[in-house]
């Protein structure tokens, strides 16, 4: 599938472009099985010394996966790809193979908590200093590196803050300092942003999220962009760079060329960490893909319609979502997120129009505080309380209290949740239901629990 095809074509053909050899069955098959046959005993050598490419063990290699990892590193303009059994084994993986002991991460500070949870805590047991900075501000990066950071990282669209970071002016800093960028493009997906194109080196997502799309399968994926050159810094990445103890010295970087992270991610990370994803999901999960492009279309429309219904509500403080003209990073939303408005021909449809929106999430706080945020995810009937975003069905929670409870206050408020802020995904139902029903739970919120 060449990148001249439209990207709703991609959703539905990449990375299978012919019917199975063996059978004929033009759905992709589910191949369960733990291992595979190999041709002779040299063959097999080869395998495992990396002499050659081929299935080996389903821990790290199997033919489902792959095409889902195929599909997914298409849809994001990458050269390779590697599924994981969530997108916090994505984050795993990766750092594992950037980061060692006496490394830093310079990190945007408007990111999931459980991100910023695994860097600070997680990485600090491993010898990982943790630098968070301002999301918007490139200056700050600039003076967070030193000659020890691994990588920058940073959201696409900051959950749940929503803001949009200025990407190339943040991968010029970093690039210009030796720093390979590391982002998660899980709330815009693939159908809104390619950070491939703005500078990124890796993108990482849960594809538990919208690329499924039913709340159904947790995955998720690294896609290796094959854009920085890990061969230029042996010391600061030996893993990609330098000659690999685990494989003879073998020297990934020269070896496989613009696949060099995701080879070295399967094969030093996921075949020695057990956190590939699962053939069973992995199919369930190129189900998903095939109507990313449509559900995404449809959950913007949404999206943008509630969080313009909520601005003008009388019982809401305020609402955030970055298609609105009001929020602090539109400009950049339109630059960034707007369905591929870079004229990215590979990405429009047949007609010749982009997915288009700004996402599916909303943010917004009542009076009440920290209470009534508790409470209207208490009283909706139609949105579901639960801790997820992407399903297809609308979806709602108060980070404070559960998402980002892990977090001091003073942490919270750096990562853009404050004690009052709903988290919102917009499911593709009829809107006028959604609104519907978030009037009622606001109404009920405001009478019960206010201050």
């Amino acid at each position: 599938m060449t990148t001249s095809h439209r990207f709703g074509t991609r959703c539905i053909h990449a990375g299978q472009e012919s019917s199975d050899e063996g059978t004929g069955a033009r759905a992709p098959p589910i191949h369960q099985t733990t291992s595979y046959v190999f041709e002779d005993a040299d063959h097999a050598a080869d395998l495992y010394a990396l002499d050659a490419e081929g299935n080996v063990y389903s821990r790290f290699d199997n033919p489902t996966v792959s095409t889902l990892e195929r599909r997914l590193a298409s849809l994001e303009n990458g050269t390779a790809a590697v599924a994981t059994a969530s997108g916090m084994a994505a984050l795993d993986a990766g750092t594992s193979i950037l980061a060692s002991a006496g490394d830093n991460v310079v990190s945007a500070s408007s990111i999931y908590g459980g991100t910023h949870s695994y860097l600070s805590k997680m990485g600090s047991r491993r010898g990982v200093e943790a630098r968070f900075v301002d999301t918007l501000d490139p200056d700050a990066y600039a003076e967070a590196i030193d000659e020890n950071t691994a990588y920058v990282h940073y959201e696409t669209i900051g959950n749940p803050s929503l803001v949009v970071p200025p990407m190339e002016e943040i991968a010029e800093v970093a690039h210009e300092r030796g720093v390979p960028v590391f982002v998660d493009n899980t709330f815009a997906t693939p159908a809104l942003c390619n950070p491939l194109d703005h500078g990124a080196d890796v993108v990482w997502e849960s594809t538990t999220k919208w690329i499924h799309g039913s709340g159904t399968t947790v995955g998720g994926v690294l896609v290796d962009g094959g854009s920085f050159p890990w061969g230029e810094y042996p010391e600061k990445f030996p893993e990609l760079g330098g000659p690999n103890p685990a494989f003879e010295g073998v020297t990934f970087a020269e070896r496989f060329g613009e696949r060099a992270f995701a080879v070295a991610a399967r094969q030093r990370a996921i075949r020695s960490l057990g956190d590939g994803q699962k053939p069973f999901d992995a199919w369930a999960t190129l189900q998903g893909v095939e109507t990313l492009s449509l559900r995404m279309e449809r959950h913007c429309e949404n999206a943008r319609a509630v969080a313009e219904h909520l601005a003008d509500h009388p019982g809401v403080e305020w609402v955030t979502y970055p298609g609105l003209e009001s929020h602090e990073t539109h400009d950049l939303a339109d630059e960034y997120l707007d369905g591929g408005s870079s004229s990215d021909a590979s990405r429009t449809s047949t007609g010749g129009t982009s997915v288009g929106g700004y996402g599916g999430m909303v943010a917004f706080g009542l009076a009440g505080g920290f209470d009534a945020g508790k409470t209207v995810c208490e009283e909706t009937d139609l949105a579901q309380f639960l801790a997820n975003i992407g399903d297809a069905k609308t979806l709602i929670i108060h980070p404070a209290s559960t998402t980002h409870a892990q977090l001091s206050e003073a942490e919270q408020r750096a990562s853009g949740v404050t004690p009052d802020l709903v988290r919102l995904s917009v499911g593709i139902e009829d809107v006028d239901d959604i609104l519907e029903d978030l009037d009622r739970a606001i109404d009920r919120a405001n009478e019960t629990g206010g201050p």
